[in-house]
């Protein structure tokens, strides 16, 4: 679920996120002749959607969590088997 979320999130971003303008400029120079230029710009405004941030950084906390306790559980299960293969031999009572 996490992995469609984040990049559908990211589109309806870009999506919404854009705009497009157009701009004239006149000129005079010196012998008095006008002429007007017009120009079409495009821009990427960016538009951050703070819900869906916070839960991203949420889900990145919770998967951060869940993957120390995995590396954290792991390794506790691999000492407790290297102290088993490695205690010495107990010495039989005469």
């Amino acid at each position: 679920m996490r992995r469609i979320a984040i990049p559908a999130i990211a589109l309806v971003i870009l999506a919404f996120g854009c705009e497009k303008r157009t701009e004239t400029q006149t000129t005079t120079d010196s012998t008095g002749t006008v002429q007007s230029q017009t120009t079409t710009v495009s821009a990427t405004v960016p538009t951050v959607d703070t819900a869906a941030t916070a839960a991203a950084a949420q889900d990145a906390k919770d998967a951060a969590r869940d993957a120390a306790h995995a590396t954290g559980t792991a390794m506790e299960t691999a000492g407790k088997e290297i102290q088993k293969r490695t205690e010495p031999p107990k010495k039989k009572p005469h």
